[in-house]
């Protein structure tokens, strides 16, 4: 009365193999140290392998195969769907809560460019890891792991430059027009100081 995962039935070992089957055929189970029990489940099985190869390699029983093989649905890989950027905004908006900070066009690019070998599972890790780092304001492609900018086009990088330059002169402008009073510079950019000293500390801007 349940379902029943089979998450990367690939790698199963051929002795299990002969008694996932055994199981399946005579729809019982016997629990260790106890008697034999009905089984009525639906299962679903998943792996990354093409089992059919690992069939013909002798490593995947193909009685098992057939058993398992009802409707088989394929899921590519994160860099070859079209709803990427689709994906990217449904991701960011449920790991930000929603109320998602806005990404600056070269995060954005690199985002959707990037191969993602870990997946779906590993740009949800590096949008939680951009929105904890978050410190208000758009989210810059400087903010992102070093793989992930290392891997950009020049293009992205020589834009991020430019737009790291810009808050630089920003806040340059800001501390020049208030005299240098960091709580008025931080009152007008709509930060906090300790916020707004980061920032400074960051693009190396101290009064001399």
């Amino acid at each position: 009365g349940g379902t029943l995962l089979l998450d990367e039935i690939g790698d199963m070992p051929l002795a299990l193999q002969t008694r996932l089957l055994r199981v399946l055929e005579e729809r019982q189970v016997e629990p260790l140290g106890g008697h034999s029990q009905a089984l009525d489940v639906r299962v679903i099985s998943a792996s990354h392998h093409d089992l059919a190869q690992r069939v013909a390699s002798g490593q995947f029983r193909a009685d098992l195969y057939y058993r398992l093989h009802g409707l088989a649905l394929a899921l590519p890989a994160l860099r070859e769907r079209e709803d990427r950027a689709a994906l990217l905004d449904s991701l960011l908006a449920e790991e930000a809560q929603g109320s998602p900070p806005p990404l600056s066009e070269a995060c954005r690019r690199t985002l959707l460019d990037y191969s993602w070998p870990g997946n779906v599972r590993q740009l949800r890790h590096v949008l939680r890891g951009l929105l904890a780092l978050h410190e208000g304001g758009t989210l810059h492609w400087q903010a992102l792991p070093a793989e992930l900018r290392q891997a950009s086009p020049p293009a992205e990088q020589a834009s991020a430059g430019a737009l790291q330059q810009a808050e630089r002169q920003a806040l340059l402008d800001s501390l020049q027009a208030h005299a240098w009073n960091v709580s008025d510079c931080a009152r007008q950019l709509g930060l906090s100081r300790n916020t707004l000293y980061r920032k400074l500390q960051r693009h190396g801007i101290r009064r001399h």
